[in-house]
This record gives C-alpha cells, sequence and structure tokens, in this order.
C-alpha cells in the first residue's frame, strides 16, 4: 500500500526529461538520476513532502533536513544541485501530474510544525533589541557547542592559511598577527575589538603587542568565556569586555585603532553607513581600522542570504558587496589603504570546522539537541560552498581616519 502511494509521484518524476539527482522514498522505491554523479535525495517521510508543498524550495528543504525527515547521500553535491539546478520547463498536463503525485504520495498528511529551532524575528531590521535577538538565537547553542569545531583559541572567523600554517591553531594565529600587524599596534595604544567573540583577538593584541583593549559583544555567555580566558592568559588588567552593540559606546571614547572582524556581514544596507560613520568617530586621527568581513560577489540586489540561513542560522545576516562597504568607509570619513582578498582561506578553514564537527557529531546532538545539530552540519557545508563556488570572499579592508 505505501509503495503504491509513491508510484504516481514516481512516474511524474521519472517523466521530466533531465534528473541530475536520483530520489529514494521512505517505501524503499526509487527514481534513477538521468546522469552521473548524481546525489540521491533520500525522503525518510511523507511529511518531508509535505514540507515541501507548504513551502516550495531552499526553506521546505530546509525544514525537512532540520527534522531528520530528509537526507542526502552527498550533502554538499545536494547544495550544489539546489543551487544551480533549473527545472526544465513541463506541459501544464505534467505539472499537474506531478502536484498530483506529491499529494497522493503525502497522503494528504498535514505539514508537522516548524522547527523548534526556526525564527522568524519581527519588527524593523537591524535596530538594537532585533540585533540582539538575532545574536541571541546564533549563541544559544552555548560555549562548549562551539569548543566542537573550533580551534583552542576559539577563533570564530576566517584563519590565515597563505602564511605556510599547517595547523588550525596555526592559522588562526597568523590571522590574529596579521590583524596586527596592518594596525601597526604599538605598545599601549587603545584598540577596539567589534564583535569580539570569545576574546581571541583582543588577548593577542595584549599579550603580543601591549595594547590595551575593548572588546564588544552581544553575546553574554562569550563575554563571561572571554573575561576567563583574558583571567587564564594573565592580561585582564590591559582588556575588557562588555557586552555592547557599537551603537552604544561612548562618543567620547577614542581608540588609536579599531578592528571588526566577522562582525559587518551582520550590520545590513540598513545601517552600513551609520557603522561606519560610528567606528570614524570612535577614532582618533591618525587612527586605523582593520575591517575584516565577508562580501557577496554574486545575487548582489538580494536582500538576505537565503530562508534557511535567515530564519536557522543567522537572521539578518547579510553580506554585502565590498563596492558597498568601501563606499561606506569613504562617505564616513576613512581613507582606504589596502584591500586583501582571502576567499580560499576561509574556504579550508571550514573544512577544518567540517571534520572537526562531525567527528563530534554525537556531542553535539548532546549538547545542542538533534534538530539544532543538523542545522549546523548543513550550514557548516552550504558556508563551504559558498567560498568555493564563488558566491561570496573575504575581505580584509585596512583604513584610516586622515
Amino acid at each position: 500500500m505505501a509503495f503504491a502511494r509513491t508510484a504516481a509521484l514516481r512516474d511524474a518524476l521519472e517523466r521530466i526529461p533531465e534528473r541530475p539527482f536520483a530520489v529514494r522514498f521512505w517505501d524503499g522505491s526509487e527514481v534513477a538520476a538521468t546522469e552521473q554523479p548524481a546525489p540521491t535525495f533520500i525522503f525518510r517521510s511523507p511529511k518531508a513532502l509535505a514540507h515541501l508543498l507548504r513551502a516550495p524550495g531552499e526553506l521546505g528543504l530546509g525544514r525537512a533536513y532540520a527534522q531528520g525527515l530528509l537526507d542526502a547521500d552527498d550533502i554538499e553535491a545536494a547544495l550544489l544541485l539546489v543551487d544551480n539546478f533549473k527545472p526544465p520547463r513541463l506541459p501544464p498536463r505534467e505539472i499537474i501530474r506531478l502536484l498530483g503525485g506529491l499529494l497522493r504520495a503525502t497522503g494528504l498528511t498535514l505539514p508537522p510544525a516548524r522547527p523548534a529551532t526556526e525564527l522568524r524575528l519581527r519588527g524593523e531590521r537591524h535596530t538594537p533589541a532585533r540585533d540582539r535577538r538575532a545574536v541571541r538565537h546564533h549563541y544559544d547553542a552555548g560555549n562548549d557547542f562551539f569548543k566542537l569545531f573550533l580551534d583552542d583559541s576559539m577563533t570564530y572567523s576566517c584563519a590565515y592559511w597563505r602564511a605556510g600554517a599547517s595547523t588550525l591553531e596555526e592559522a588562526q594565529d597568523a590571522k590574529r598577527e596579521l590583524v596586527c600587524t596592518k594596525l601597526a599596534l604599538a605598545e599601549d595604544e587603545r584598540l577596539l575589538d567589534v564583535g569580539c567573540g570569545w576574546g581571541s583577538m583582543a588577548i593577542h593584541a595584549a599579550s603580543r603587542h601591549g595594547a590595551r583593549v575593548l572588546g564588544i559583544t552581544l553575546s553574554e555567555p562569550q563575554v563571561h568565556e572571554a573575561r576567563r580566558r583574558a583571567e587564564q592568559a594573565g592580561v585582564a588588567d590591559r582588556v575588557e569586555f562588555r557586552v555592547a552593540d557599537y551603537r552604544e559606546l561612548d562618543g567620547d571614547e577614542r581608540f588609536d585603532a579599531i578592528c571588526s572582524i566577522g562582525m559587518v556581514e551582520h550590520v545590513g544596507e540598513e545601517r552600513i553607513d551609520l557603522y561606519a560613520h560610528t567606528l570614524h568617530g570612535l577614532l582618533a586621527p591618525g587612527g586605523r581600522l582593520l575591517n575584516h568581513g565577508i562580501a557577496k560577489l554574486q545575487d548582489l540586489e538580494t536582500g538576505d542570504e537565503g530562508p534557511f540561513s535567515e530564519r536557522f542560522v543567522f537572521p539578518d545576516g547579510v553580506p554585502l558587496p565590498l563596492s558597498r562597504v568601501i563606499q561606506a568607509l569613504e562617505r564616513s570619513g576613512f581613507a582606504t589603504r589596502h584591500v586583501e582578498g582571502i576567499a580560499e582561506d576561509y574556504a579550508e578553514t571550514l573544512r577544518h570546522w567540517i571534520e572537526r564537527y562531525e567527528r563530534r557529531y554525537e556531542e553535539a546532538v548532546r549538547l545542542a539537541g538533534e534538530e539544532r545539530a543538523r542545522v549546523w552540519k548543513l550550514y557548516l557545508h552550504a558556508a563551504r560552498q559558498g567560498f568555493t563556488s564563488g558566491w561570496a570572499s573575504v575581505y580584509q579592508v585596512l583604513a584610516n581616519r586622515p
């Protein structure tokens, strides 16, 4: 009986002339690909199809995957296909046949509730309150969860491999030293670390270069861990960490240098000019800025990274084109001095994160639950693909306030 329920859908799919994918259903029946190699999508329940009927495309697929209703035998090949497959134009009768097959296969099953890890933010984008809610959603998994795949320093941004590093720890250390070198940090200079994470950059600048550092983040768990790490490193007297938004800093504070690493992606088109103006105002004349962030190279006019990332991983996280970031900096009075693109370095960083994460996947499930663990597995692979496919790059922009 179950096999019969999928018969009409299999028949409809087999009428699609070019299928660079295979499909396996919960009853064991399959539809073969018309070319090889090809990923196989594994539908484990009619509820997966119900998700697709409710939200066709990336969102429905993401919901079904998060709930364990859908899998793929090659996750990277499947992601590439979802991004690039252009379905052939079908005659109306074939579209009706396909929809009928879907309805029959689901048995008119109602879609399950949205995954618990899905977030839909309300209100104006990139207000301080909404940004705090987005950050809390991302870091809800907890510090121990991120320790599963980050290096010992808990550096959560692109490492720097091209200087000859052979381990993730070496490459992250090289990135932090590169930032300090570009900023020409000197003893007792004041550095502002915007989006400081768990404090690795601030601790590096204080311990290696004698800087006095203020690190800010919207995540309280990050601040608690950063303070503990600063104490352990013996630089607590030179480093301060605050839960604060960049817009909340006292306008009377002045810094010799600012680094913003992996934070500009969360500013948005709505606030990028304010962001640049605020950082310019926090620098003393002659002060230097190192802005390190993802920039998209395609889909330049789209307002988000897609519904999966928007709902499950980085709410309101939108990489802007590099040209837009530099425009905002120059409008605010910065002079651009140097730009370096390091997309290949992020692809390699993510390869290491994926290997570490998948080795400790059972721990991820224990710490964050099955649903969130699956979301992160999919996200890490999708993020790496963004850099290997040319959708995005990472740029370090060095500028100064003349």
